[in-house]
């Protein structure tokens, strides 16, 4: 009678894996909730099993799609504890539910307590403890497990990642620079979620850089894009700026910028979310130089590139930043005509293994001076009372 059922009833259910495909999830609200604890059994002094708990481990290659695709009705619930019985005095443990999440996830309390973050593969984090077994304390009546609501957050974690406004060339560089195969089109928001490329050097060497959705004025306070995007930003290593060197105009009613202004822009919208990205390591590229007159437009503004504090005179006052982006190069290329995409590549490469460095040094300066701290307690003996 159940195959029967299941038969006829097989072609109304819902495909989760087929409606979510291609979908991409950076935030994801579940209920959890523990095992309850099995009963104790007076009369043995038996104590019951322990309820199951939830956790969520952080794995390669997993995405939040994923997790719906598996818990559909994004409710988890881990199994009861086993009650004690004169066949078993101490009841089993209830089953554990481990959700499997990708790596780089936030876990808050509904309330957006921060509960823990998963940046490590195989990190796992306790989403719902299980209920106590019944025993002599608890009058042998078994526990309720934790019952929450959670919501998991994804920030991708790249090396490099990549800023600008729509129709920039973002999608075109990636192409170029990767093995990604991002949409690319000549109109804006051609990009609506992120995609992750690798670099691949000949030593074998790989970076990994973000194509992120295009910016706009107002992101910073989750307009367009907004905190979706810049959310992504903040685990990245370095950043690359790039600029379409004709300018961007958001809509009519907008007022187009050259590409100088677009800089001083997309450093305001950086700053307003996150000061502490305007201390990321960043490369500008201005980008279209294949196209006519790219030249002579790049030449009104390029000495201001490097100064950024020279250029502020020709900002417009809504634009002024307080801290100025820590621009270490600027390189012209065209990503539709691959000119000088291998200088960028060469560049994003020894950016980062000169900040890896640095950042190795600094961690031997901490070491060095912990060393001499020891060792001057240590000299000066215990202390006599």
């Amino acid at each position: 009678m159940v195959l029967l059922k299941d038969v006829l009833f097989a072609s109304f259910r819902k495909n989760p894996r087929k409606y979510l495909r291609g979908k991409f999830l950076d935030s994801l609200r579940l209920s959890v909730k523990g095992g309850h604890g099995g009963n104790g059994l007076p009369k043995y002094g038996g104590v019951g099993g322990q309820g199951g708990a939830v956790y969520f481990v952080a794995k390669e290659g997993k995405s939040l799609t994923d997790v719906v695709c598996k818990h559909s009705s994004k409710r988890i619930v881990a199994g009861n504890g086993e009650e004690s019985s004169k066949d078993r005095i101490l009841g089993r443990r209830g089953l554990d539910q481990r959700v499997e999440v990708p790596v780089g996830i936030r876990v808050f309390e509904d309330d957006g307590t921060l509960i823990d973050e998963l940046n490590e593969a195989d990190k796992s984090c306790l989403a719902a403890g299980g209920g106590s077994g019944g025993c002599s304390g608890n009058s042998f009546i078994g526990k309720t497990g934790q019952s929450r609501t959670l919501r998991l957050d994804l920030k991708l974690i790249a090396d490099i990642g990549l800023v600008g406004f729509p129709n920039a060339g973002k999608s075109t560089l990636v192409k170029a620079l990767s093995n990604a195969s991002p949409k690319i089109a000549s109109y804006p928001f051609t990009t609506i979620r992120p995609q992750l490329g690798t670099i691949e050097y000949e030593d074998y060497r790989q970076i990994t850089i973000a194509d992120l959705p295009g910016l706009i004025e107002g992101a910073h306070a989750n307009f367009g894009m907004g905190h979706t995007f810049l959310k992504h930003v903040e685990r990245t290593r370095l950043l690359l700026i790039i600029v379409d060197v004709f300018g961007f105009q958001l809509s009519q009613s907008h007022r187009k910028r050259n590409c100088l202004e677009n800089i001083y822009a997309l450093n305001k919208e950086l700053e307003l979310y996150d000061r502490t990205l305007l201390e990321k390591s960043c490369i500008l590229l201005v980008n279209k130089m294949d196209r006519e007159g790219a030249v002579e437009e790049i030449c009104k503004y390029d000495k201001y590139f490097n100064d950024l504090q020279d250029g502020l005179k020709y900002c417009p006052e809504e634009l002024i930043p307080n801290q100025l982006l820590n621009i270490d190069q600027v390189i012209p290329i065209s990503a539709k005509s691959r000119i000088e995409v291998n200088k960028v590549k060469q560049a994003v490469r020894q950016t980062l293994d000169e900040k890896a460095l640095q950042q190795l040094r600094e961690d031997e300066n901490d070491s060095e001076r912990h060393d001499e701290l020891r060792a001057r307690i240590n000299e000066r003996g215990p202390k006599v009372v």
